[in-house]
């Protein structure tokens, strides 16, 4: 049987509009939100209105997730009008600022890319594992000097991937606090017009100052290649480089502690995993689907009327792919909000989709790969220090993880 697509006001007739982004359980902060599994139950492709009263789509379902991603009508331009933003004076940074490949499309966006994928391509990330061990190794030895507590992010989770990308960009990781601090303001959901603002720009004149010096004192960076090439300027460089600097941490450290966690609320996963080792690749790829750190959604906009599923989305109107619903569709992974390091998980999509699916996702796997199993080999009576339901998750972030994480073994 078929049936003809809805309209805009005919599936906003079906359900009230959501408000989003939707409170986290109080339950399982793992979990979607509920409200979001309420929503998605009553219809795959739900209609939302964000912070600021401008409505968008909510995209549920894995098929239509990887639909919309695939499909060069719906567009990554952050500029163009509809496209929904989660966080106060983005929309109007991203108008006034250079734009990096990850908010343009074709072909501009496939030629920015091309610089970097060199950079993040398989064999050269698997080159790196021994330095990323040793790394891994170094950061151990130090959080266990001293005694038997430690804060699991700030010892170890945020500063293994922030050393790593430091050393790619060609950025001294002295400065680290630096671009921490501007990218937890970039990434929060509460922060002002003014301060998102501030963050960025502040960021950016700090990378265009790098890009300076490299021009004078060349490396191997990537941000010394970038100037070495000589296609873009300055300006265009620190953009591509505070794109590469906030995401190749931030999202990684996240996925760090949250997985350590999630493991030891899982001891008969984590059994599992020192029993196998050999499991370290296919347990990473199901830590990545149950977790799903992007939970407010990877946003586009509709170039053109395009049908997904029942429903007619009209051209301009905004719609958010949310990967951690997707990645817990029961059709594809069955039992989905059940952690399962055994499961074939490697249809997820948390890295995204298509042609903007994350460049630096080599980079990612083998840093968690390594991070987790030098973890847990090293420390076999690691747990936390304090009950669950004092953990600080960051809830107030648009890339879910934790503000600390105190640990003892």
């Amino acid at each position: 049987m078929t049936t003809s697509a809805r309209t805009d006001s005919e599936s906003a007739d079906r359900t009230d509009a959501l408000a989003f982004p939707a409170p986290k359980s109080a339950g399982c902060p793992f979990d979607p939100p509920p409200a979001v599994d309420r929503a998605r139950a009553a219809h795959p492709i739900v209609r939302a209105t964000l912070w600021d009263g401008t409505p968008a789509w909510l995209i549920t379902e894995h098929q239509h997730v990887r639909q919309v991603l695939g499909d060069k009508r719906f567009s990554a331009e952050g500029t163009r009008d509809g496209f929904p933003y989660l966080v106060a004076g983005v929309r109007e940074l991203v108008r006034t600022m250079k734009p990096t490949f990850f908010r343009q499309d074709d072909p501009e966006h496939a030629r920015l890319r091309r610089m970097l994928t060199a950079d993040f391509m398989v064999k050269r990330v698997e080159a790196m594992r021994p330095e990323i061990q040793q790394l891994t190794d170094e950061l151990l030895d130090r959080m266990t000097a001293n005694g038997r507590e430690a804060d699991l992010v700030a010892d170890f989770a945020l500063p293994l991937p922030s050393v790593v990308i430091c050393l790619l960009l060609g950025v001294p990781y002295e400065d680290h606090r630096f671009f921490q601090e501007r990218a937890a303001a970039l990434f929060s959901l509460q922060a002002t017009a003014e301060e998102v603002r501030r963050s960025q720009q502040e960021l950016l004149t700090y990378l265009a100052g790098i890009a300076e010096r490299k021009q004078r004192e060349p490396d191997g960076s990537i941000i010394s290649r970038l100037v070495a090439q000589g296609e873009l300027d300055f300006d265009e460089i620190a953009s591509t480089g505070r794109l590469l600097l906030v995401a190749g941490h931030e999202t990684t450290a996240n996925m760090i502690a949250l997985s350590a966690l999630v493991l030891m609320r899982n001891p008969d996963q984590l059994a599992r995993l020192r029993a196998e080792p050999a499991l370290i690749k296919g347990a990473v790829e199901e830590l990545l689907r149950y977790l799903t750190i992007v939970h407010n959604g990877i946003p586009r906009v509709a170039a053109e009327d395009v049908t997904v599923g029942d429903v007619t989305i009209r051209a301009g109107e905004g719609v958010l792919c949310l990967v951690n619903t997707a990645n817990r569709d029961e059709r594809v992974f069955p039992g989905g909000d059940t952690l399962d390091l055994g499961r074939d998980a490697n249809r997820h999509v948390a890295f995204g989709f298509g042609v903007h699916q994350c460049l630096g996702q080599p980079l990612a796997r083998a840093e968690l790969q390594i991070a987790l199993e030098t973890l847990f080999r090293r420390l076999p009576d690691l747990r936390p220090a304090i009950p669950f339901e004092d953990v600080p998750f960051r809830h107030d972030q648009a890339i879910y993880g934790l503000g600390a994480l105190p640990v003892t073994w």
